[in-house]
């Protein structure tokens, strides 16, 4: 080898370490990205999704075992409007990256041409051209490559999206299921207290009428009573409000679901007091915020390479007539081979300010998902202490309910049998146990609901 070349190939090798060094051709990682954050994110990365005893890691199906709501689940999954269409965003993501792989091949043209010509009355002649041309992109500083990485990591992001979508559905689905069994027990037991109270308003009538009560006893009784009967009111608002709210998640026309009021959620024993970051890395959200800063790392990088030269290759070759300045009939094969390097001179200023906007634009992508990092911690946080002490209030409202029954019962006895208390206390104990049972209703559907907001917190529904 010759000095000459020598110094080429030190020249080339000295090039490619420069333009390695400064990102062109640097592969997007998240131990990379200058953010503590980021690189433990990459060190639990490897570990998302691998521990199957995880709640998150759990498929729905082992979660949701209630044939009904299963059902229900399969019907939005196969139904819903929002999760189509995040399905066809990953079909549009993969036809862009198709695209970009095949940015690679050389572009091949055909255009065939013919004309006419007479000069001072002379007999009219044509020429024709059957001309190919290829032309081909030699891909020396990244650039084609960049926009393929970009075009696969935002294929990435869609499917992330759409398993979010996905988990949100099924979540969804599972609070409708729930929340519709609590209105329909409160709903119940709204009616059967309602019928109680008016029976206590005849019993206090009959009192009235012996004398042992003053009429504002019974009014108050029938005052508490109307009170109920309103708020059944309520309830079958909230009921008719949440059925739509179903039918619409699986995308049918709004109609009553039929679910029994005693639907309750198994629930699993939770004895955590963390999440490592190993399964928050696993929920779907926060993989689509990592390739949205893998996007703009491929932006960035691009807009670096915008400064250096484009290198192509051209090759025309067809059949023709025209050789030169001549007419030949038949005509005749021709081909031209040509190479071209195009450099930015003037567009420079263009090429700084857009590498100082992707710049600025990575920036926000690694702010957004370090948010959404720490945003999903709390999710799980807020989700754990609610179900820790939603299931602490159940037990205490339990023993409540216990004694306020036995309360209902002995003020009753005493009001009826010996007239030792009065009618005020009788009230009391009534719309205490009313209050307490209501509350039991709502506590158990806080159970369910933070269980459920957990599973999706931890990216379930795969």
């Amino acid at each position: 080898m010759n000095v000459k070349n020598i110094t080429l190939v030190l020249a080339a090798a000295v090039s490619a370490s420069a333009l390695t060094g400064c990102g062109i051709y640097q592969k997007y990682s998240p131990s990379r990205v200058d953010s503590p954050m980021a690189k433990e994110y990459a060190e639990a990365l490897p570990q998302a999704g691998a521990d199957t005893t995880a709640l998150g890691n759990t498929p729905w199906q082992e979660v949701f075992t209630d044939p009904m709501l299963a059902d229900l689940i399969e019907r939005a999954l196969a139904n819903n409007k929002d999760l189509r269409n995040a399905k066809l965003n990953v079909d549009i993501a993969h036809a862009q990256l198709k695209g970009a792989r095949l940015s690679y091949l050389p572009s091949v043209a055909l255009t065939p041409n013919g004309a006419g010509a007479s000069y001072a009355g002379s007999d009219l002649s044509w020429t024709y051209s059957i001309p190919a041309a290829v032309s081909w992109e030699i891909d020396v500083f990244g650039k084609i490559l960049n926009n393929k990485r970009n075009a696969r990591v935002t294929e990435e992001q869609m499917k992330a999206l759409e398993q979010a979508t996905r988990s949100q559905i099924i979540a969804a689905v599972a609070q409708c299921y729930y929340t519709i069994a609590a209105l329909q027990s409160q709903l119940d037991l709204s009616r059967e207290t309602a019928l109680l109270w008016k029976e206590s308003v005849g019993v206090m009538r009959n009192l009235k009428e012996a004398g042992r009560l003053r009429e504002d006893a019974v009014v108050q009784s029938e005052a508490q009573y109307y009170s109920i009967e309103s708020s059944i009111n309520d309830i079958e608002l909230s009921l008719h409000e949440t059925n739509n709210t179903l039918s619409l998640l699986l995308n049918t026309m709004p109609q009553k679901w039929n679910i029994p009021a005693s639907a309750t959620l198994s629930l699993p024993t939770m004895n955590r007091t963390a999440i490592p970051m190993a399964e928050l890395a696993a929920r779907p959200d926060v993989r689509a915020a990592e390739m949205a800063l893998a996007s703009a790392w491929y932006t960035t990088s691009s807009a670096r390479a915008a400064f250096y030269p484009s290198i192509a290759i051209t090759a025309q070759g067809g059949f023709t007539n025209l050789l030169g300045g001549f007419i030949k009939n038949p005509g005749d094969w021709f081909y031209q081979l040509a190479g071209s390097l195009t450099a930015p001179l003037f567009a420079r200023g263009q090429n700084i300010a857009r590498l100082e906007a992707a710049k600025a634009a990575q920036k926000q992508a690694l702010n957004n998902f370090e948010y959404t990092l720490m945003s999903a911690s709390a999710d799980v946080s807020d989700a754990m202490t609610l179900y820790e002490k939603s299931v602490a209030k159940k037990g205490w409202l339990e023993l409540q309910v216990a004694d306020l029954t036995k309360a209902v019962e002995i003020t009753n006895e005493l009001l009826l049998f010996d007239g030792s208390t009065t009618y005020l206390e009788v009230l009391t104990a009534q719309r205490n146990l009313l209050n307490a049972q209501t509350a039991q209703i709502t506590t158990d559907l806080a159970v369910a609901r933070s269980m459920i907001n957990l599973y999706q917190n931890l990216g379930g529904g795969r």
